[in-house]
């Protein structure tokens, strides 16, 4: 019996006839909810979106997994369009933040078009996540996540500051899970927080050991061989079915857990539906 379904809808690559960009957007349709998680860069959620056959005045939840402007483009839009969706976010998704390398910086904020149109909301709108919550009785998300491995880091030179003095450990990194009879789908956005502390810590909150589905972005991209190897370690302790890795995990890290992790691996794309 199917319990539900993913629908990529923002990703990196796309199938025939969708737009690919720099960005990630996931659609969950279980439990009774429509729920958005994260809303891509700027140009492909509302083609995309067309293209699966979704509205968002259905939307019954909008998740996001941090403030990046690749996962905040479309909030603008999606809120537009409706007036009875509950927002979930950490408070640090609103602060200035840059990449800094090479002397070189470009902000990666969530834009300000997005940041008024969330403070627009009513106050009952809107869910700030500073602890684990349940959107349903079968839906969770992690609000803020330990760090406790010593090889994963943010995946990137991401600062405060234009001058990277203040290093953004992206604090508002978060994820959100399902029970399913088969075990957990798991939905990540980047994993900033590094994915083996991301599904440390939500196992340690559902309570169950068992992941059916892992999606998204696993921001490997620019993971040292050795960051790579003892992932692959990790997560080969976990009893993982189906890794489904999209957005910033990288072609060569992707190709290394083909080989490597003890489960399916498959890279995602936009226009990619995962039944549950």
């Amino acid at each position: 019996m199917v319990m539900g379904t993913i629908q990529i809808v923002v990703d990196n690559k796309a199938a025939d006839g969708f737009v690919s960009e720099h960005g990630f957007a996931l659609w969950l349709e279980t439990d009774g909810r429509n729920i958005l998680f994260d809303t891509g860069n700027k140009d492909a959620l509302v083609p995309n979106s067309r293209m699966l056959g979704r509205d968002f005045s259905d939307l019954t939840e909008l998740v996001l997994s941090h403030g990046h402007y690749d996962h905040t483009g479309g909030i603008e839009t999606v809120l537009q369009e409706t007036t009875a969706v509950q927002v979930y976010l950490h408070q640090a998704a609103m602060q200035p933040r840059y990449v800094v390398k090479d002397g070189d910086s470009r902000p990666v904020r969530m834009s300000a078009g997005a940041m008024k149109s969330l403070w627009d909301l009513p106050e009952e709108s809107i869910h700030w996540l500073t602890h684990p919550f349940h959107i349903s009785g079968r839906v969770g998300i992690t609000g803020p996540i330990s760090r406790l491995t010593d090889y994963e880091d943010t995946g990137g030179d991401f600062y405060y500051d234009p001058l990277g003095k203040r290093p953004d450990p992206i604090d508002d990194d978060n994820a959100l899970w399902v029970h399913t009879p088969d075990g957990l789908v798991i939905c990540v956005g980047c994993s900033h927080a590094g994915i083996v502390n991301t599904l440390e810590a939500i196992v340690e909150m559902s309570g169950e050991r068992r992941i059916h589905t892992v999606v998204g972005g696993l921001h490997l991209l620019n993971a040292s061989p050795e960051r790579l190897q003892r992932t692959v370690d990790a997560l080969n302790h976990f009893d993982i079915t189906r890794l489904v890795a999209c957005h910033c995990t990288g072609d060569e890290a992707c190709g290394f857990l083909e080989n490597k992790v003890d489960c399916d691996v498959v890279q995602g794309y936009a226009g990619l539906t995962i039944s549950f």
